[in-house]
């Protein structure tokens, strides 16, 4: 077995073990791209072995899923066929877990017509809310994972032949993913998730009203965060009293900011990867933690349709903090995927918050959350905006100021 297998086979087990920790008799849906089938058979497998009781593949294709924002009609897109809908329903009931295989074409979008995008979303997405709703709120197990693509590799090296490029990727995703032919990947992440708790602890500690972030890129921000506020990381606990990772790799501790208390200007720093197209060197000026004006140098209308989706589209939803010294950023690659370049960058996340930051959120309806100010929306989409020399103060409720950040990383 050549070692490229090896490592895909570690991969695969770490996201049906670790990941989605797949139990006795359990049903397993997975989300693969095509060419992708090479990951998902193998995740299928260790998720039988695990005990599940039926794993069901989806199987989705770039092409395929432009051809139908292309030519097909809005009363079309804007449709959810009762076959459709019974499936989501049926995979929410039974807490069915979902692993998806992150593998996208960054342009695989390029030239649709974002706003029709947008006016079907708006449709279809109130249609499936119960099923964002139910694995946001971490009712049942979820976590996704990455595989390489030729389009997506060249994005990344583009200097590189696509053979070349593409083995680079495979091995960068693997770092990133802490998998290694030397180590085992369930120890490794046991280890990981409890560094990552240990530092949610000591930002839950301190219990701060207010997080105030500068750099010398423009970013000045000022945010308050909820009333019973949790930073959480690495894995959490499900509804169904399963633990689970959902992004594999991640570095974040990550809690909820208040949805009307976020006031200043952000500096994007990477990338953004929204619906299939780039959005690059972008900002946002909130008031009142309502996005009140925003620009972007190339993919402006891409970040039109994000940001006007919805009402809670413009305001956020989760704040995460990372080192700039950590593992992924230390690859010193620009992935232009979210799944990496949020675990190697500070970020914000516009639209729907996660009712597990806030203390017995998972147990509330939506009305008792949005007293605490509580983002709703269709979408959830991060962005990045760490840099080396981010400042990060943390206000408490009796007003001690404390250093969170100092050029870039945690002081503690």
């Amino acid at each position: 077995m050549d070692k490229k297998q090896m490592l895909l086979e570690k991969l695969a087990r770490l996201a049906a073990e670790v990941g989605a920790n797949v139990q006795k008799d359990q049903i397993v849906f997975i989300n693969s791209p095509i060419h992708a089938a090479p990951l998902a058979r193998l995740i299928q497998k260790e998720a039988y072995i695990l005990g599940a009781k039926k794993v069901y593949i989806d199987w989705n294709d770039s092409e395929v899923a432009k051809n139908h924002y292309m030519y097909a009609t809005l009363e079309t897109l804007s449709t959810i066929e009762d076959f459709q809908y019974q499936k989501m329903k049926y995979m929410v009931d039974n807490n069915a877990c979902r692993i998806s295989i992150d593998s996208r074409n960054p342009y695989g979008m390029k030239g649709v017509d974002m706003k029709k995008v947008m006016m079907a979303n708006r449709k279809t997405g109130p249609l499936l809310s119960f099923v964002s709703n139910h694995y946001s709120s971490s009712k049942s197990q979820w976590t996704i994972v990455a595989y390489p693509n030729e389009q997506w590799c060249k994005t990344v090296f583009p200097d590189m032949d696509v053979n070349e490029a593409w083995d680079k990727l495979f091995d960068a995703i693997m770092q990133a993913s802490r998998v290694t032919l030397d180590t085992d990947p369930k120890d490794n992440w046991d280890k990981h998730t409890d560094a990552l708790f240990k530092h949610s602890l000591i930002l839950n500690d301190y219990n701060f009203k207010t997080l105030k972030f500068k750099n010398n890129l423009g970013t000045d921000l000022t945010l308050d965060l909820v009333e019973n506020h949790i930073w959480a990381g690495g894995g959490e606990m499900g509804g169904n009293g399963v633990y689970f990772v959902p992004n594999i790799p991640t570095e974040e501790v990550f809690t909820m900011p208040h949805k009307d208390k976020v006031n200043g200007k952000v500096v994007a720093t990477k990338p953004l990867n929204y619906q299939g197209n780039l959005i690059k060197d972008f900002y946002f000026v909130f008031k009142d933690g309502k996005v009140v004006e925003y620009d972007a140098k190339e993919g402006l209308e891409s970040l039109k349709a994000l940001v006007e989706l919805d009402e809670g589209s413009s305001r956020l939803g989760e704040v995460a903090l990372i080192s700039n010294d950590s593992p992924i950023s230390n690859l010193n690659i620009l992935f232009n995927d979210t799944l990496f370049d949020e675990n190697a960058s500070c970020h914000l996340a516009l639209g729907n918050a996660y009712s597990m930051n806030i203390i017995g959120g998972t147990e509330m309806e939506e009305e008792e959350l949005k007293k605490y100010g509580y983002n709703t929306s269709l979408t959830h989409v991060d962005f990045m905006f760490g840099s080396s020399d981010l400042e990060v103060e943390g206000i408490t409720h009796d007003g001690k100021i404390v250093q969170i950040f100092k050029k870039g990383n945690f002081v503690f």
